[in-house]
């Protein structure tokens, strides 16, 4: 059963129903209605079904929680007949106390009676008792149960209890664990509104997450309200509770419902003065609670039916006391001012207009983005209606959703033919269809808004060839980056006097880099004198931040591009967007990759992979994928020889995609052994005739590919790799990147190991080669593939009986491996220091957890219960940071790579 968000809760289920064939166990499930409670308790029931467990299952209701034994009789009424082989007096108890023979039930007798009957059955088979809304549940039949459980102690027997709230209700007995069901992250929740039929998508997606707050069941409902399928059974739940208030409670729900939760001004628009009394009946009614100057709905729902069951001429009224109310308010003020309107309103639209720039500055993009959009509708002049639409995009843009975009450009275009609103809309409109993996439908939009609209500020045409160098990369296609150099001569004749942006000169090295990254990237990365170097203020110095990291990544300066990026992306929040972060995550993941740093790998990947799910963002959910793929592989381990799955995205116009996927797909099988499929997946990195699928990130497999193809030991496979090599030294001049000029050097020595057509290479060009890879200090940036280089270069040596020689390389390439967590990597070099008669160190503690610290054993068992981060840190007063670090920091101790294979090597611990 696919639960979604609820992997540690299912895990807490699961391992109570497999535990029960060894002993009692119980787990009380608690949550607000929709949290999933009742569908944990199929899927545990389902599991305890197909293990041949006797389910025996009863539901708590409000009819019977005072009639006795009547939660007891649902549960025991399918194994009644077993009752009969109980001594008289126990039997007789269990029959009085269902009312079956007259008499009132001996209380000691009927529990001992329960216990020795649940006794008999679990020793014929486990058994599984089951209470849904135990809450509910009557007194009497809790009280045995309870009884029950405390003296069981070998018997094969699971209880699950579910109850309404986050409280254990009083009749549960205190020994029992509880799980409390909070709300879902914001991935898991994005998942599950898209994988609903006919889930919203744009504004109005979001819309539904952020109301939803991760309650599943708002989620459905409101995605379904929005289709107009909502279900009329869940509307009239909260719309019957909220029936039974009195009038000018009810009235007091709709102004609450319709702010922020602020006490005080509700109260004030309302008219109630501070007359906390009205609100007593919705308290008593467990809709909301007042504290600490709020007014909290207790559910979603609640707030949706509150505000959308009123009439609409009540939440225009409240709307307009609200604005009265928040006169020293403006920004709070305008919408109020919005929802009450009927029609446009200038004045109205200005108001929200100047909203957007206060919500702006404080970092607040999806609220300036709202404004704006709600602005546009509210403006009756066409002209200004399509440029607040285009600023609407600008912000949405920055957001990071790419189909909320998609439909603000639909407004524009149909309302304007202005050049520089047409560049703006269009710019954003670009950087979506990007996002959305539409790449040629991106580069055709920001050509066009570039050559025929011919937008006259050069801010808006710097926007757009910015955006259109970003598609290049992305997509890989040479014809994408053909523009590029005509391009960036127009700006350089434009972009001149005081209208140029301050930052023209730090993007202009950005487009060159981006140009041809062979000749520009590196020239202008090891500058002093570039305008990538000189700082600037505020948003203008996050943007150096990120054409610096830009360029030092195409040029292969990983060090600068990670300190580069780190430094933009801890700016104030203001200056920074979702947007932002989100293009710059790849090339940052991979530079830390690359440099070592596997651990804030990690947790960038994390977090971009919540903004991919929230924004449905789909090539940067696959770069996610591939990325996290290739993290595993490397640090091998159990669970290390799986390749990424590939994605439902058009790959050839999102060749950076396709070549991490490629990559991370070939290391698996080089990994695994099978260097005909690793020499497959790599060799598909280049076209037969040796173009690069990527001008970028083929080059970086090179070295894989040679180890792959001498893996094969096939002669047609290194000398086609040979020509490959060959082809890519030419490709990057005379003076290729440290990087590069250390792998090409790499892949030379390991194709001169492979007997060829035309014979083996000679022995000196094959040592002079790995000696060229391994001696640069300069190559310490990139670890992993120095260790690599040293452990080649070290298994050639020794095979030609130079062991001693092999042995520094060995010990020096074994420490890099272990600092990194490469566990596969690391063993390989231990056999070869055996090999060469040296001691390769200790082997690995028989413990798991003795090489740990106490805290970071603490963190990992929680976390192999299944906890989240964040879960983990509140119980234990820590920062999620700092138990992500420590997670990452123990996993090579264990000999794994991911928490998914914690409760594989932890066991009982």
């Amino acid at each position: 059963m696919d639960l979604v968000g609820r992997t540690a809760e299912h895990t807490a289920v699961r391992d109570a129903v497999d535990g029960a064939a060894s002993g009692p166990r119980a787990l009380l499930l608690l949550g607000d209605p929709g949290e999933g409670r009742t569908t944990l308790l199929a899927a545990g029931t389902e599991r305890a079904t197909a293990a041949g467990y006797l389910v025996l299952a009863g539901q708590g209701c409000p009819a019977e929680s005072e009639q006795p034994f009547a939660a007891l009789h649902q549960l025991l009424r399918p194994v009644l007949t077993a009752v009969d082989d109980l001594t008289a007096h126990l039997r007789d108890a269990v029959l009085t106390a269902f009312g079956l023979v007259p008499g009132a039930p001996d209380p000691t007798s009927l529990r001992v009676a329960v216990l020795t009957l649940l006794g008999a059955l679990s020793a014929r088979r486990p058994v599984l008792l089951v209470v849904d809304d135990v809450h509910l549940a009557d007194r009497d039949s809790c009280a045995v149960l309870g009884f029950a459980l405390r003296r069981l102690s070998t018997e094969r027997l699971v209880v699950l209890l579910a109850a309404r709230g986050a409280v254990r209700p009083s009749r549960v007995d205190e020994a029992v664990p509880a799980v409390v069901l909070g709300p879902l992250s914001e991935g898991d929740a994005a998942r599950l509104l898209d994988a609903l039929p006919g889930a919203p998508t744009g504004r109005a997606r979001l819309d539904v997450l952020r109301q939803a707050a991760g309650s599943p069941l708002a989620l459905v409902e409101l995605a379904r309200a929005v289709g107009g399928t909502a279900a009329p059974w869940v509307r009239e739940v909260f719309a019957d509770r909220l029936r039974d208030l009195p009038e000018d409670t009810r009235r007091l729900l709709v102004y609450a419902a319709a702010d922020h939760d602020d006490l005080a001004t509700t109260m004030a628009a309302a008219g109630i003065g501070d007359d906390l009394t009205r609100w007593a009946p919705a308290e008593d009614a467990d809709l909301l609670s007042i504290a600490d100057g709020r007014v909290r709905f207790r559910h979603p729902l609640v707030r949706a039916a509150a505000y959308h069951g009123a009439p609409a001429a009540l939440r225009a009224r409240a709307h307009r006391d609200l604005a009265d109310a928040l006169a020293a308010t403006p920004d709070r003020r305008a919408w109020h001012l919005a929802a009450a309107a009927v029609g446009p309103d200038e004045d109205v639209a200005a108001a929200l207009e100047g909203t957007a720039a206060l919500a702006r500055l404080h970092g607040g993009v999806f609220a300036a983005a709202r404004a704006l959009e709600r602005a546009a509708e509210c403006t009756p002049d066409p002209g200004e209606r399509a440029r607040r639409y285009a600023g609407a995009i600008t912000a949405a843009d920055d957001v990071g959703d790419p189909a909320w975009v998609r439909d603000l450009h639909r407004q524009v275009t149909r309302l304007t033919d202005d050049p520089d609103v047409l560049g703006v809309a269009a710019c954003g409109a670009g950087r979506a269809l990007s996002l959305s993996a539409r790449q040629r439908e991106a580069f055709t939009l920001l050509l066009t808004g570039l050559r025929e609209h011919r937008p006259r500020a050069v801010g808006t045409a710097l926007a757009l060839t910015g955006a259109l160098a970003a598609v290049s990369v992305q997509s890989g296609l040479p014809e994408h980056r053909a523009p590029l150099p005509d391009l960036l001569a127009r700006l350089d004749r434009d972009a001149t006097g005081p209208a140029a942006p301050q930052v023209w000169a730090v993007l202009r090295e950005d487009l060159l880099a981006h140009a041809d990254p062979a000749a520009n990237a590196v020239r202008i990365v090891r500058s002093e004198h570039a305008a990538v170097h000189r700082g600037l203020t505020g948003a203008a110095e996050v943007t150096r931040l990120l054409c610096l990291g830009s360029v030092a990544w195409l040029a292969d300066e990983s060090d600068t591009a990670v300190t580069a990026f780190r430094q933009a992306l801890a700016a104030p929040h203001p200056q920074r967007s979702t947007g932002a972060v989100v293009r710059c995550a790849p090339a940052l993941a991979s530079a830390l990759i690359a440099t070592g740093r596997w651990a804030e790998a990690d947790d960038l990947l994390d977090e971009v992979s919540v903004v991919a799910a929230v924004h449905r963002l789909h090539h940067l959910a696959a770069d996610v994928a591939a990325l996290r793929a290739e993290l595993v592989v490397l640090r091998g381990g159990p669970g290390a020889r799986v390749a990424p799955g590939w994605p439902s995205i058009e790959l050839d116009e999102n060749r950076a995609t396709h070549a991490r996927l490629l990559r991370a797909a070939g290391l698996a099988a080089l990994v695994d052994g099978d260097g005909e499929t690793a020499y497959r997946h790599l060799r598909a990195l280049f076209a037969a005739d040796g173009t690069p699928l990527h001008h970028v990130l083929s080059a970086h497999s090179v070295a894989d590919l040679a180890a792959a193809a001498r893996l094969t030991g096939d002669a047609g496979h290194a000398d086609d790799t040979a020509a490959l090599v060959a082809a890519e030294r030419a490709r990057h001049g005379g003076q290729p990147t440290t990087r590069m000029r250390l792998l090409l050097r790499h892949a030379e020595a390991l194709v001169g190991e492979v007997e060829r057509a035309d014979g083996p290479a000679p022995l000196a060009d094959t040592e002079r080669a790995y000696r060229l890879a391994v001696v640069d200090p300069a190559g310490e940036q990139w670890p992993l593939e120095r260790a690599c280089a040293r452990l080649h270069y070290a298994r050639w040596l020794r095979r030609r009986r130079r062991a001693l020689e092999a042995r520094p390389l060995l010990s020096a390439a074994l420490d890099t491996f272990t600092r990194l967590g490469a566990v596969d990597l690391a063993d390989r070099t231990r056999a070869e220091l055996r090999a060469s008669g040296a001691a390769p160190g200790p082997a690995p503690a028989a413990d798991p957890l003795a090489d740990l610290t106490s805290q970071q054993r603490e963190i990992v068992r929680l976390a192999a219960r299944g906890l989240r981060n964040r879960e983990i840190a509140e119980q234990l007063f820590l920062s999620h940071r700092t138990v992500g670090s420590h997670l990452h920091a123990a996993y090579p101790k264990l000999g794994i790579s991911g928490r998914h294979q914690l409760r594989d090597v932890l066991g009982d611990h």
